[in-house]
C-alpha cells in the first residue's frame, strides 16, 4: 500500500535543490551588484523561482511519487504535470533578465541559442521528448530502475524549459516570440502531442507492466481504468493549459494591436 507518511530525503534531491535554491540567493543578493549594478532585489522573481523549487519536490519527493513509481499510471502523469506546466513555467518566469545575460549575450554561444530558441526546435524537441519516454520499453524501464527513473523526471523538466521558453523567455537576447506567433505555437503543441494522447487513451492493452501487476490501491479500479484516466488527464489537462495560454496570448494581441483611443 502507499505510504502516505513518506517523504524521500535522498542526499541527491534535497542537496540539490538547496544548491539551486542557495546559487540563486547568493547571485541575486551579495553579487548582484557585480552583475547588474543598481539592479534591486528581485522579490517577485525570486517567489517564482523558489515556487519552482517546491513544486518539484512535491512532485518528486513527495508521498505522490511512490505512488506513481509503484502504483498508479494516473499518480505518475500528474508527476508530470506538475513538472512540465507550474515547475517549469515558474523556473523561467523567476529567472531575471541581468541573471541570464552573461549566458545569453555571450558571443560564442550567439549562434547555437538563436537555434534553439527557436518556437519550432522548442516545440519539436518538446513533443520528441515526451513522447519517446512513453514508450513502453524506456517508460516501464524507468518504474524498474531508480536512476533511470530520475533521468526521465530530468528530462521531462529540461524538454519543459524548451515548451514554455518562448512564452516566458527570461532573456532580453531572446526573448518571448510575438502573441501572434504564440497562438500558432500553442496550436501545434497540441497537434504535436495528439498521437501520444490517444496511444494512451485508447489503447486496447495495458502499456506499462509494472501497473498491470502492480497491488490495487483503489476497490474496483483495473489498470485499464488508470491507463485511462493517466491518457484523459494527459490530454484534458494539456488541452487547459494550452487553452488558457492561447487566451492569454490572444487578449495580450488584442490589446497590443487596438488602435490608440485619445480622449
Amino acid at each position: 500500500m502507499i505510504d502516505w507518511t513518506h517523504w524521500h530525503n535522498e542526499p541527491f534531491l534535497i542537496g540539490g535543490l538547496i544548491a539551486l535554491g542557495w546559487l540563486y540567493a547568493v547571485l541575486t543578493g551579495p553579487l548582484r551588484h557585480r552583475i547588474a549594478p543598481g539592479a534591486s532585489y528581485p522579490r517577485a522573481h525570486a517567489a517564482r523561482f523558489y515556487g519552482a523549487l517546491i513544486v518539484f519536490y512535491l512532485a518528486v519527493g513527495s508521498p505522490l511519487d511512490q505512488a506513481g513509481e509503484r502504483f498508479l499510471l494516473s499518480a505518475h502523469m500528474l508527476q508530470h504535470q506538475l513538472i512540465i506546466y507550474p515547475a517549469a513555467m515558474l523556473f523561467l518566469t523567476g529567472l531575471p533578465a541581468w541573471l541570464v545575460r552573461p549566458v545569453t549575450a555571450a558571443p560564442s554561444l550567439r549562434g547555437a541559442l538563436q537555434l534553439l530558441t527557436q518556437p519550432i526546435i522548442c516545440g519539436v524537441v518538446y513533443c520528441v521528448v515526451v513522447s519517446c519516454w512513453h514508450f513502453p520499453f524506456l517508460y516501464d524501464w524507468a518504474l524498474q530502475d531508480r536512476t533511470v527513473h530520475i533521468l526521465e523526471h530530468f528530462c521531462f523538466f529540461g524538454a519543459a524549459l524548451f515548451l514554455w521558453w518562448p512564452i516566458c523567455s527570461p532573456s532580453a537576447e531572446f526573448p518571448p516570440t510575438k502573441y501572434a506567433w504564440q497562438m500558432f505555437y500553442f496550436v501545434g503543441i497540441t497537434l504535436g502531442m495528439t498521437p501520444l494522447f490517444a496511444y494512451i487513451t485508447f489503447s486496447t492493452d495495458i502499456l506499462y507492466p509494472t501497473y498491470e501487476f502492480a497491488p490495487r490501491v483503489i476497490p474496483g479500479f483495473s489498470p485499464m481504468d488508470d491507463q485511462l484516466l493517466a491518457g484523459s488527464m494527459m490530454k484534458l489537462g494539456g488541452m487547459l493549459v494550452m487553452m488558457g495560454a492561447f487566451a492569454i496570448s490572444f487578449y495580450k494581441w488584442y490589446r497590443q494591436s487596438e488602435p490608440r483611443r485619445y480622449s
